[in-house]
Parts: structure tokens; sequence; C-alpha cells
């Protein structure tokens, strides 16, 4: 199981509202050409692409950062003041190029609300500066631990579910 697919089974067993975003491959003929953004509301864009051109890109994909501050800065900024969980796949490369969405994570994490997401494990400064703070918890996922992470992702919220009435 991926790390969206495994974010995705976790939210539907997660109460509350939620509010963010999840990004996707984009495959054609069987090969990764871009990627999805999709909030959870539902609304959707392409977030970076082989045939944009950029400026940004990332490796071969140009970064659409107009369409991803639309969609994905303005899913989480929402979700600041009408979520019980924030929501953020992925804390990546190509969204960190967004001076925006970086403001509004720091945002996310200095405020009250939970957030689950997945974030890049290679090094980055700003993705490093997240995962050194002591109130974030970071699990790997293998092929072979999906319900090991599971647990101890419910686990971590544990004070969350608790406050909300509920049991995992």
């Amino acid at each position: 199981m991926g790390k969206t697919s495994l974010l995705l089974s976790l939210l539907k067993m997660l109460p509350g509202r939620k509010g963010g975003f999840t990004t996707r491959e984009i495959r054609e003929g069987g090969e990764r050409v871009g990627f999805q953004i999709t909030d959870l509301s539902g609304r959707e864009g392409v977030l970076a692409h082989l045939r944009r051109p950029g400026p940004p890109r990332v490796g071969r994909y140009g970064v659409d950062l107009k369409t991803f501050e639309a969609i994905g800065v303005e899913a989480v900024t929402r979700a600041l003041h009408e979520a019980d969980l924030i929501v953020i796949d992925e804390i990546g490369k190509m969204e960190l190029c967004s001076r925006a969405f970086q403001a509004v994570l720091f945002e996310v994490l200095d405020g009250p609300r939970p957030l689950v997401g997945t974030i890049m494990a290679k090094a980055h400064p700003v993705a490093d500066r997240i995962k050194a703070r002591p109130e974030v918890q970071v699990q790997r996922l293998t092929p072979t631990n999906s319900k090991e992470v599971v647990r101890a992702v419910t686990a971590d919220l544990g004070w969350w579910l608790g406050s909300a009435g509920i049991s995992c």
C-alpha cells in the first residue's frame, strides 16, 4: 500500500471534519507523466506535468504553482478555520516550491488542530525542519508495515480521538 492509499484508508476511520488535499500520479500508457492535486471537497487540477515548462521544475516535471495554490493552499487555509483534522498529502519538493504553502504549513504546525500527512523522506531544508519538531511524529512506510503504521498514527492521535469520544 502506498502513502496516499494508506492515508485515504486512515481518513475513513477517523471522525470529524477533514480538510486539506491529496496528490496522485497521472499516468498515460503506463508511464507517469504528472501529478494531480485534489482537495477533500473534490476540486482538482494538475500540480505538475512533463509537458508543463515551469518554472519551477522538479526533475522532469514543470510545477503549476498557480493551480497548486488555488487548490492545495486554499484547501489548507480553509481547513485551518473549518476542519477538525488537517490533511496534507504531500509535503514534498513540488509543494515546497510554493512560499504560500510553506507559510500556511507552519501556521498549521503552530496551531491547535492535528495534521495527518505525508512528507518526503529525502533531505530538504523545510521538510527537515518539520521532521525535527518535537511534536511531529514520523512513521516510515514500507511495503510490509502498513497495519503497524495505521496503529501508530491512531495511537499518536489518541489525545484527539479521546477528546472526540472515539476509540480505535
